[in-house]
């Protein structure tokens, strides 16, 4: 009788085991959610969540289907930067149709509601955690959080084949990748392993159209050098200091050795005169709060975390003196709520500490590659549809930087420097080139920042809506 209930114990165990295998697997090939903590009422849009594993690392993503048309739009792969930042900056600050309330906050979870110039109107998006380390990608290993910017690149390749394979569905529907600031330097590399394999014969065949890089880092000598140009041109630096820079400097101001002394000294007073600012938008304070009340302590860590400027106290705080890092914050608080992981069936344990951009990746990071110029000149002779962007207000990667690099690529300009409307009203300037079927559209977001789609969501949507439907700006 014994040996009989430990049979059907061990039979019960294995049934209990096969499901739990069962429910662990379709959590990694992605589950639907239709409501999540913090938003009224189901979700007006399909959202999926899940892990790819790609070697011993899981890759955590949303999926967005498009709101429009999914058996034809085309699919998006969009990635952030840092190194370090998760995809969720692009879903909710971004691209994504949710966004915070950040007037009623009190406490407790963040409320989001619908964003409706999401560029999910348009296109699926399959928002993914690159590299390991990064929101809730995790690995099983220690080693294999040593990441670099090629790994990356390769990281991000294999989840996409992997996903693809998986929801073979979308395998006809056109591919962009997509990726802003620092995944400018990755990304370049991540169309390249696409081609290449696509050339190999290797399957899934990837449709691949083109590629979107919002303020994208190229080449570190370029961004670099553009800085004091940029800051001259917008009047943070005088007439004087820069002409006297550039004539000590002859014009190039990085790699400055020690026998360029008056170089080195009008190149310290430039930085002086801009050491304030805040880089990622020039018209926005620089700053956090001090005080936890009334927002609370997980908040003011995150607070200090995201900021590198001035510290406010809680009486600063007024409607005209906003700091920007307080949207960033919510999304601690929002990320690291056992409800909200559930919601998104995140695997428990997996990451203990959400960060929206985790900094302790760096110190394994490995940079690699200082310059992918010679990968957007490779692109440029497969045919492919481009847009690039900047906003006008970025001092962290200058248009004029990214101007200037794009120059290097000796494209033919097909259509002047123009302005282009929403509404009728300029959203900013544009020009576009082309060189044997390869097209590139390049575009300033007037008033904009770092990144531009998270100051002008709006005009952003339209300048998005535009090119991957094939329409001029």
């Amino acid at each position: 009788m014994a040996l009989v209930s430990g049979n059907s114990a061990n039979r019960v165990c294995l049934h209990v085991f096969i499901l739990l295998l069962f429910f662990v697997k379709a959590a990694f090939s992605g589950t639907l959610v239709t409501s999540i903590p913090g938003f009224d009422g189901d979700l007006p849009f399909k959202l999926y969540t899940g892990y790819v594993t790609v070697g011993e690392a899981d890759m955590f993503y949303y999926f967005i289907e498009s709101e429009g048309k999914p058996k034809s739009d085309p699919l998006l792969l969009w990635y952030s930067g840092g190194p370090g930042c998760s995809a969720f900056n692009g879903l909710i600050y971004q691209i994504g149709p949710l966004a915070f309330n950040l007037t009623d906050y009190e406490g407790g979870i963040p409320k989001t509601y619908y964003y409706p110039y999401s560029w999910t109107r348009t296109a699926s998006i399959l928002f993914v955690d690159a590299p390991v380390g990064t929101g809730f990608s995790y690995a099983t290993s220690a080693d294999a959080y040593d990441v670099s910017d090629t790994k990356t690149a390769a990281q991000v390749y294999e989840f996409l084949k992997k996903w693809l394979s998986e929801h073979p569905q979308y395998l006809l529907n056109q591919l962009f990748i997509g990726a802003d600031s620092y995944s400018g330097i990755s990304g370049p590399v991540v169309v390249k392993h696409i081609i290449d394999g696509n050339d190999a014969g290797l399957v899934p065949r990837l449709n691949l159209k083109g590629y979107i890089l919002g303020c994208p880092k190229t080449d570190s000598t370029i961004n670099e050098n553009s800085r004091p140009i940029y800051s001259h041109r917008m009047g943070l630096v005088s007439d004087e200091l820069y002409e006297a820079a550039k004539e000590s400097c002859n014009g190039t101001y990085v790699d400055i050795t020690t026998s360029q002394a008056q170089c080195y000294e009008d190149l310290e007073l430039i930085h002086h005169c801009i050491k304030d600012i805040n880089k990622n938008h020039i018209l926005e304070p620089k700053c956090t709060w001090a005080s936890p009340k009334p927002y609370g302590e997980s908040v003011r860590r995150a607070l200090e975390e995201e900021s590198d400027g001035l510290v406010l106290s809680s009486s600063d705080t007024d409607q005209e003196f906003f700091c920007h890092t307080f949207g960033y914050a919510l999304s601690y608080v929002w990320a690291n709520d056992r409800s909200v992981r559930k919601a998104l069936n995140i695997l428990e344990g997996s990451v203990q500490d959400w960060k929206r951009c985790n900094v302790t990746l760096t110190s394994s990071y490995t940079y690699d590659l200082s310059s992918v110029l010679e990968y957007h000149k490779n692109l440029s002779t497969k045919g492919l549809q481009v847009l690039i962007y900047n906003g006008d207000h970025d001092l962290s990667i200058p248009n004029i930087g990214t101007q200037e690099w794009i120059k290097v690529l000796n494209l033919t300009i097909v259509n002047g420097w123009h302005s282009w409307l929403v509404d009728g009203q300029v959203a900013g300037y544009t020009i576009k080139y082309s060189s044997n079927g390869y097209r590139l559209t390049y575009a300033t977001v007037k008033g904009a920042g770092h990144s531009p789609q998270e100051y002008k969501r709006r005009e952003c949507f339209h300048m998005f809506d535009r090119f991957i439907h094939y329409f001029p700006l």
